[in-house]
């Protein structure tokens, strides 16, 4: 479905911004009209999260909001007027270093007043920002958002996220490259996997160590379903995006041949900060599972709770591959 054009109230405020630059420059002569259809940039019709929306190709002022876009971004070397800086650490510094790169701040409460004063061509909105999407729209219609949608199949989504970016940013060859690297990954993860070994998914934060469920678990659960891994504990998710609570007695009940483990702090580094590998490998209660005997965790890149884009993911089965493969 088609996006029909909104008159917004927090446009207004970027409209009165805009008429206050085109007053001041009254005094510069007019370009002809050959001239001004010459120069207009080319737009592209892209169906994203939301439906069919028409949106400038390589558009020069860029708002990226959503993290899981960053890495595509920064390698496509897509320069940003506005971004949640707090959200990227040093992790991105092409995209969020000098002052000329405004920032928004993070998603529970969002500069709203950066993003207008930006003056965007295009908002790249979504994941930890879809809360503000109408918001968003208001400042720009050109707002999209990308990232994967809950309940469709993840590789899927990953792939057509870029897909949608290489449209936008005509980089449609880097993208398809995106995508097949994916799909190698995946590949080679299956393949190296035995079809039998027990897997469990964990997270750590603030020294817990919380549970990943099969298929909703943040991060983690996806490659269950990806790879057909057997899990080794079967319950649903309560809190899909910061883990349920679990025991280490419970995860050593399961006794997993297999741990693949997300450290959501490992990039803060705070005080008080205890890696996953020191709360599962120096638990006495884990101590002979066989996952911990055997040395059999793969734990994700430490960045990986700030990028969880199609990059991440490309390493992460990567990774797994390795793992399962060394095991044989």
């Amino acid at each position: 479905m088609t996006r029909s054009p909104r008159r917004p109230a927090l446009l207004s405020l970027a409209l009165v911004a805009a008429l206050g630059l085109a007053g001041c420059a009254q005094t510069s002569a007019p370009a002809s009209t050959g001239d001004a259809a010459a120069t207009a940039p080319s737009t592209v019709t892209v169906t994203d999260n939301h439906g069919e929306i028409e949106v400038p190709v390589d558009p020069e002022r860029v708002v990226a909001l959503d993290n899981t876009t960053f890495q595509t971004l920064s390698d496509w070397g897509i320069d940003l007027v506005a971004a949640p800086k707090p959200l990227m650490y040093d992790l991105w510094p092409n995209l969020s270093d000098g002052d000329d790169v405004l920032d928004v701040g993070l998603h529970r409460e969002p500069d709203l007043e950066a993003v207008i004063s930006a003056q965007p061509d295009l908002i790249v909105g979504g994941y930890r920002f879809r809360d503000i999407y109408t918001d968003l729209v208001d400042i720009q219609p050109a707002t999209i958002e990308t990232s994967p949608r809950e309940g469709e199949e993840q590789i899927a989504e990953l792939k057509r996220q870029v897909e949608i970016l290489g449209q936008v940013f005509d980089r449609e060859e880097e993208a398809a490259q995106l995508a097949d690297d994916l799909d190698a990954a995946v590949a080679e993860a299956t393949s190296a996997y035995n079809g039998t070994d027990t897997v469990v998914g964990l997270l750590t934060s603030g020294g817990e160590i919380s549970y990943a469920a099969p298929g909703d678990g943040r991060g983690v659960g996806a490659v269950f379903p990806t790879l057909g891994l057997v899990p080794g504990i079967e319950r649903a998710a309560e809190n899909a995006s910061h883990g349920d609570d679990i025991s280490v007695e419970a995860i050593a009940a399961a006794n997993p041949e297999w741990l693949i483990v997300l450290d959501r702090d490992a990039m803060f580094g705070e005080d008080g900060y205890v890696a996953a590998r020191e709360l599962i490998e120096g638990s006495e209660a884990l101590r002979n599972v066989p996952a911990v005997a055997k040395g059999q965790i793969v734990y994700l890149d430490p960045s990986f709770y700030l990028d969880e884009g199609i990059q991440a993911y490309t390493k992460l089965y990567s990774d797994i591959a390795a793992a399962f493969a060394s095991a044989n």
